[in-house]
């Protein structure tokens, strides 16, 4: 199952005063933040079905329903982490809350799919928001470094709660009202500020920012994404979609060149010196187009063409979510023995076995089988993804590990988002979704298969 690793850009650790005596209901807020963020990426997918039939909107419109979330989350990341410094991480925290609890409202009651979407885009920022401020608030409230770490652990399992019981949620809330799905967050975010209001006041840290390069980041991927996502649906042909790729291509090549020159670059170019860092975001966007896809595709497939109910298709992925949680447990332990590129490699050639057995069982229809390659694709995810964490942490000074893992995380969600956009082009026809999820599925597996061998080349043992 997707998975969000704990390794986005924290604050500094501020003193043990600022802890306020509090420490662990801002670990209960903070790790309800991740949850809640985690599980937003992940429930809607077992909605998209019925939001289309109620909205309408074709595939297109259930494509941007997910990437109108993950872009915005993916693209505002560095920028929120800058936001947390510059303002406070626990108003930093209540701004994204705020945010979110408003586009969810917007989400529940969309009369249009235009609307779904565009509030869809605003939980992204909100999400993005929480994100660094949560973890920026743990560090505040335990300066203590082994005390840190443990509070972490604790955060990192709001996110692999809501990873496995995602889906299932999902397709339960779905069966009374496709809406719940969304509406299920107003008590979470109700929660949370009401905790916040127990946490104590965190330091303000000005900080400069690289706004020329949020701006081009922002308008490049999301043309890439429209280019994508509107030439799969009405042909690449159309002039828009060719403008909107023309821009994207434009836009990327002038992010680089704004990194390359100015003082204070959102995402260093010297990180893609370090080997390991480059296999690292190789591997996150890779696992990301696997996860997504995967739950993605499988979502449709399950109600659209074989026509389950959200329920039953739920209860498809209740296997690999179980096996998802052994596969974080083993995962430690493969890297503490063989070092970061057995269980890396062993991961990603397990993720690869199934979608091979996705894609040849597809044709049989069956949901059993389904759901049997499914446990390999997330079990061979959570194997992988902790070590390659480690790689990232590993791979760069330490000064650079906070900047490192943000951009780690800004490719995997990137990777999610064009796995989205790619993945629905192939299957957007009825008459082909067979033939697209296939083609669809090989895809992933040989990108899994590819970097599985480019994982060869880490050669430092990681240890935890």
């Amino acid at each position: 199952m997707p998975r969000t690793d704990p390794t986005t850009t924290p604050a500094p650790a501020a003193p043990a005063d600022a802890t306020g005596g509090r420490p662990r209901i801002t670990l209960l807020l903070a790790s309800l933040g991740f949850f809640l963020i985690t599980l937003d990426i992940l429930i809607v997918n077992l909605a998209l079905t019925q939001i289309g039939i109620e909205l309408g909107g074709g595939t297109a419109g259930r494509q941007w329903v997910i990437d109108g979330y993950t872009l915005t989350f993916a693209v505002l990341l560095l920028f929120a982490g800058n936001l947390s410094d510059r303002i406070g991480a626990k108003r930093s925290f209540g701004c994204g809350i705020v945010l979110f609890l408003v586009a969810s409202i917007g989400c529940a009651v969309a009369p249009s799919p235009g609307l779904l979407i565009a509030a869809r885009v605003l939980q992204g920022a909100g999400a993005a928001i929480m994100l660094p401020a949560s973890m920026a608030l743990i560090r505040e409230a335990f300066p203590d470094p082994r005390r840190r770490t443990h509070a972490l652990g604790i955060w990192a399992v709001g996110g692999a709660v809501a990873g496995a019981v995602g889906p299932l949620v999902g397709g339960a809330l779905t069966t009374v009202d496709w809406r719940l799905v969304f509406g299920i967050n107003l008590p979470i975010c109700v929660a949370m500020l009401v905790l916040r209001a127990f946490v104590a006041h965190s330091p303000k840290r000005p900080t400069p920012f690289d706004w020329a390069g949020q701006a081009v980041a922002v308008v490049s991927l999301a043309a890439l994404m429209y280019g994508l996502i509107t030439g799969g649906d009405q042909g690449f042909g159309q002039l828009s979609v060719i403008l909107a790729l023309v821009v994207a291509a434009a836009g990327i090549a002038g992010f680089l060149l704004i990194q390359a020159r100015v003082r204070h670059p959102m995402m260093p170019l010297e990180l893609f010196r370090y080997s390991g860092m480059r296999v690292a975001l190789l591997d996150g966007f890779v696992f990301m187009v696997g996860n997504f896809g995967s739950v993605f595709v499988v979502s449709l497939y399950l109600q659209q063409h074989l026509g389950l109910s959200p329920l039953l298709a739920g209860l498809v992925f209740l296997p690999s979510a179980a096996f998802s949680i052994t596969g974080n447990i083993i995962s430690g332990t493969l890297a503490n023995r063989y070092g970061a590129r057995v269980p890396i490699v062993f991961g990603f050639i397990l993720m690869a076995a199934g979608f091979i057995g996705l894609l040849s069982s597809a044709p049989t229809g069956s949901p059993i089988l389904a759901g049997v390659f499914l446990i390999f694709t997330g079990t061979g995810g959570s194997v992988a993804m902790p070590p390659v964490t480690s790689v990232v942490l590993a791979s760069v000074p330490a000064e650079r590990a906070g900047t490192a893992s943000a951009v780690f995380n800004t490719f995997r969600q990137v990777g999610g988002a064009v796995a989205i956009a790619v993945f629905g082009a192939f299957i957007a026809n009825p008459d082909t979704f067979v033939p697209g999820l296939q083609l669809s599925f090989t895809i992933a597996a040989v990108a899994l298969l590819a970097a599985a061998l480019i994982s060869l080349r880490i050669r430092t043992p990681q240890h935890h």
